[in-house]
């Protein structure tokens, strides 16, 4: 279950955070993480402050957009630090680091920590599934990159030990259910703004927040795989009758 989990790091400033980050991983038991269009590659600064997680950074992935990070996840967990002009599913650490664990028995997932500075984009938190918002005091709610990335993986952590001493009781709800990958998700946006573009419910010139407010319909609802073929199906007789 935890080789399924991917952390990832969106533009990451300073290479020295980085190397936190694999150590935090590494205390936890994670070895998943992904570097998205970071700002310096992991130099010797990381590798110092890795100390002995330097395992972590050499298999570390690079790849230049969030979309290929997440690439084959079929939960995707974006850390928000404040609310957002449109609100999506929020889960507090432990309810994420649950729905994390179950849903890694089925494939993987991801969990992304943005910039330093100013985190995730309101772009970047719409390809995520859930928002995870660590509780910290409101009078100093300041935590950097390596701080949110052990709390979280401590609480994924702390789940995963509890799951050994019970299992193999509570899998068949994982087993049960089947949720698309973010690709297959990416494709159907595509699909339903072109549909829409072409019945004229959106015009092109002045599309306005309309998929950014069916993106967080459809997150909310989180469709099962064989549900989002249905809508497929839907959109694609849509196509037909107007073509």
């Amino acid at each position: 279950m935890l080789e399924n989990i991917r952390i990832v790091l969106v533009n990451t400033s300073h290479t020295g955070n980085i190397g936190s980050v694999a150590r935090a991983m590494k205390t936890m038991g994670l070895s998943q993480l992904t570097l998205v269009d970071p700002v310096q590659p992991p130099d010797s600064h990381a590798s110092a402050l890795a100390a002995g997680a330097t395992d972590i950074l050499h298999q570390a992935v690079t790849v230049g957009t969030l979309s290929e990070a997440i690439e084959g996840c079929g939960l995707v967990i974006g850390t928000s630090a404040r609310n957002r002009t449109l609100d999506w599913p929020l889960l507090g650490p432990r309810e994420a680091a649950g729905q994390l664990l179950r849903e890694s028995e089925n494939y993987q997932v991801a969990l992304v920590f943005g910039r330093e500075s100013s985190g995730l984009t309101n772009e970047e938190l719409q390809q995520c599934t859930h928002h995870v918002h660590i509780p910290s005091n409101p009078d100093y709610s300041s935590l950097n990159l390596a701080m949110a990335v052990q709390t979280l993986a401590y609480e994924v952590r702390m789940q995963w030990l509890e799951a050994q001493e019970t299992a193999p009781a509570g899998q068949g709800e994982a087993e049960a259910l089947s949720y698309p990958l973010t690709e297959d998700l990416e494709r159907f946006y595509v699909h339903l703004e072109q549909t829409l573009t072409d019945t004229g419910f959106i015009i092109k010139q002045h599309p306005g927040q309309v998929m950014a407010k069916l993106r967080r319909l459809f997150t909310r609802a989180r469709p099962e795989t064989n549900e989002l073929n249905i809508l497929r199906g839907i959109l694609a007789s849509v196509d037909k009758s107007i073509s």
